[in-house]
């Protein structure tokens, strides 16, 4: 079907939702119902429709659609920075679940910036996302506690829900859904590996105190030491990032004081293991011939090093999110997941001959 002329010039205009209508001879509100996904089950009607809306070209005008009050489901996902291997693997599940609800996702990004954060709630929720879902390592202080429950009432009524992924729960009175993963098992575990192979000094890289992660799994890993009988020693614990130049920081200031005061390492996550493997490198320490190493994620670049690591179900975390909010009848319920995390075991662990340890 040609279009028609805008000004008489010969300059085509944008077809209308009329145009399809006509080109697929059904009525404009048929058209309407089938692009906004809520017409009955009608193959051959739908099938006319979408043909003619490929024929013309046409792109719906969302400014028009949301007068109308007809706007595409979504959900959003809202993260740190979608740099991080682990935003950016939560993201997909969050993406795989939202694609075979049927739902846009939207990822937006606040490089931890309280301010950008509620900008971007607020447009979430003028937006009539039906579920925004927060993830990432947090400082849960009375201000964050008092700015999330603000979240989750808002959201819920707008009609929409708030998700806290990988973040501790708020309280029975805050209407948000939490997903989260076993940080303190996974390091209890990691640790335990170490000690049963024999090492009783273990370099703790990546403490960050007041965190919910790094907290988390500190309180694994000096549980495990116990478990053992190992006395704790605080001097084996470092301040740092979970950040890769940070482990390689860490290290690197390790090693300058002198070795010898540690035979294997618990990286904080896979990326400070990264770090932390360059430096000992650079002294020609090898692992796990030198220090044996264990680390926390089970990002893909961990099998390429051989490192033994804690597995995190990163997609699963996303994809579960995305099912609770999009179950829930009720906007504003409140529900607590936690998923389980396993050690994988690999080849950057070296038994201390005649010290191997069985647990307590």
């Amino acid at each position: 079907m040609p279009r028609r002329d805008a000004s008489g010039d010969g300059t085509p205009r944008p077809a209308t939702i009329r145009d399809v209508a006509r080109h697929a001879g059904v009525s404009v509100a048929t058209v309407s119902r089938i692009l906004s996904g809520t017409y009955p089950k009608a193959p051959a009607t739908r099938s006319k429709v979408m043909r003619a809306v490929r024929e013309l070209d046409y792109v719906a005008n969302a400014h028009a659609r949301g007068l109308a009050g007809v706007r595409p489901k979504s959900v959003a996902i809202v993260v740190n920075s979608v740099i991080s291997p682990h935003y950016a693997h939560v993201a997909q599940g969050v993406h795989e679940e939202a694609a075979r609800a049927g739902r846009l996702c939207i990822v937006a990004t606040t490089g931890g910036d309280p301010e950008r954060e509620l900008a971007v709630i607020q447009l979430m929720r003028e937006e009539h996302a039906e579920a925004v879902i927060l993830v990432g390592n947090i400082k849960p202080d009375a201000a964050y506690r008092e700015r999330m429950a603000g979240y989750a009432r808002a959201l819920a009524l707008a009609g929409s829900q708030l998700v806290l992924c990988g973040r501790p729960p708020l309280g029975r009175d805050v209407p948000a859904i939490v997903v989260e993963y076993d940080n303190t098992g996974g390091a209890f575990a990691a640790t335990s590996h170490l000690l049963s192979a024999g090492h009783k000094h273990i370099l703790f890289l990546g403490r960050q105190a007041g965190y919910t992660t790094p907290d988390s799994r500190v309180a694994g890993y000096r549980a495990a030491l116990a478990a053992h009988g190992v006395p704790h020693d605080p001097r084996l614990e470092v301040d740092g990032t979970m950040e890769r130049r940070e482990g390689y920081r860490m290290m690197r200031e390790r090693l300058d004081r002198g070795p010898g005061d540690f035979t294997a390492v618990f990286a904080s996550n896979d990326q400070i293991a990264a770090g932390a493997r360059e430096a000992l490198r650079e002294r020609g320490l090898r692992i796990p011939e030198d220090v044996s190493m264990v680390g926390f994620d089970d990002l893909p670049p961990s099998a390429d090093i051989d490192l033994t690591t804690v597995h995190i179900p990163h997609e699963e975390l996303g994809r579960t999110a995305v099912r609770l909010a999009l179950k829930s009848e009720t906007p504003g319920a409140a529900e607590h997941v936690l998923l389980g995390t396993h050690i994988v075991v690999r080849g950057s662990v070296r038994p201390r001959v005649g010290e191997a340890s069985a647990p307590a």
